[in-house]
């Protein structure tokens, strides 16, 4: 059975009443890898802003493998240390990373968050060798839209998310860019101008779904009106 994690940050997590990219993604594959598969993590909860706090369980569609490794306000920063446990017991095959936005919103600059991807990489990678990973280069969002050096400092970490994954890229533990949804609209596919609402889930998913399908061959390209 294939073994997928979701790492991310609110936008993987997301918040209570919501379907999540990672729903959508669930029933791609559903309807289009031709073998067994299921999501992997050791969380599985989505974010209460009311009770500000990682505790609901109300998903918009319930019936899918909730499990994940993303968190609120978590970026790179946070999940380097936490990966490596996860990996090792979850027997993660493949990671799904959406991260980046908070680090840089808050706490790294571009240099020091692709420092937090290598070892985020080792990390994994020691704990399960031969495991894989789809990297999604940091989204366009409200702030960078309206701040000139953040967009400058998401630019400067998404060219060298890439050099990166290139650098650590491996035959036996393959790193893959996922490409930024050519239509994606902070006003049209966002409830805020960052978190995604439908149309942004299904944009997400197909950005994960097409990448693991063009170079694995896993699943079959995105179609966002399937039922």
């Amino acid at each position: 059975m294939l073994r997928l994690m979701p790492v991310g940050d609110s936008m993987t997590i997301g918040s209570a009443g919501e379907h999540t990219w990672r729903y959508r993604l669930w029933r791609h594959l559903c309807e289009t890898y031709g073998g067994s598969f299921t999501f992997v993590g050791p969380r599985e909860t989505l974010y209460d802003k009311a009770a500000d706090a990682p505790t609901s369980y109300t998903y918009a569609e319930p019936g899918f493998p909730r499990r994940h490794l993303a968190g609120w306000g978590e970026g790179w920063l946070h999940m380097a240390p936490l990966v490596g446990e996860a990996v090792r017991e979850q027997r993660a095959d493949v990671l799904l990373v959406s991260l980046g936005l908070i680090d840089l919103g808050f706490y790294t600059n571009a240099e020091q968050t692709a420092d937090n991807v290598r070892a985020f990489v080792a990390e994994a990678r020691a704990a399960r060798p031969g495991v894989r990973a789809v990297l999604l280069p940091v989204i366009p969002n409200v702030r960078a839209a309206n701040d000139a050096p953040f967009a400058t400092q998401v630019a400067l970490f998404n060219e060298l998310l890439a050099k990166t994954a290139a650098d650590l890229d491996q035959p036996s533990s393959p790193l893959l860019m996922a490409s930024v949804p050519e239509t994606w609209d902070i006003h049209t596919d966002t409830y805020d101008g960052t978190h995604p609402n439908a149309g942004g889930e299904h944009k997400l998913a197909g950005a994960f779904a097409d990448a693991l399908h063009q170079a694995w061959g896993m699943g079959g390209p995105y179609d966002p009106y399937a039922p």
